[in-house]
Parts: C-alpha cells; structure tokens; sequence
C-alpha cells in the first residue's frame, strides 16, 4: 500500500512539475473583490487546483463524514447504555 501511495505521488508531483513548465505565461487574475499581481499561468492553475480539492474535500466531509459520526456515536451511546435492575416480581 505504500508502493502506491508513493507512486501516485510522484505521479502527481510530476503532473505539477509538467504543468508548470508548459505554461510559464504571466497572467494577473482579477477576482472582482481582489486582485492577485502577475505570477505564472502554472502557478495559478496549480494553484487553483489545490484550493478546488481542499474545498471539495471540506464539502465531502460536512456531507457525508460528520453525519456518519453523528449517528455512530449516537448507536455507542446506544449501546453503552447501562441494563436496567429488575426488581423482585410481584
């Protein structure tokens, strides 16, 4: 499992590496409330990449992560719940 890991890694690395070698055009990026000054098109795509994971990422998670643990820990409390003492029958 750690052969793969590493190797989509480099794969990915490389990826980034090729990206920003082919595109060294200077771009500046208005963003209507910002302005980023010019850096390379490589950068930015790279860039604009990463944030568009770690906001996918973020979306997975709030939609599907925290639920799952919601009821999880809800089953535990569940379960963990202490059995009650009968009394003598009448």
């Amino acid at each position: 499992m750690r052969v793969i890991r590493l190797l989509i890694a480099l794969v990915c690395l490389a990826a980034g590496a090729i990206l920003g070698a082919l595109n060294r055009q200077i771009v500046s990026i208005d963003l209507g409330v910002g302005f980023i000054p010019a850096t390379s098109l490589g950068i930015a795509l790279i860039v604009a990449l990463l944030i568009g994971a770690l906001i996918g990422g973020l979306a997975i998670s709030a939609s599907v992560v925290l639920p799952l643990r919601r009821r999880l820990a809800r089953a535990q409390r569940v379960t963990v719940a202490p059995p009650t003492i009968a009394g003598p029958e009448v």
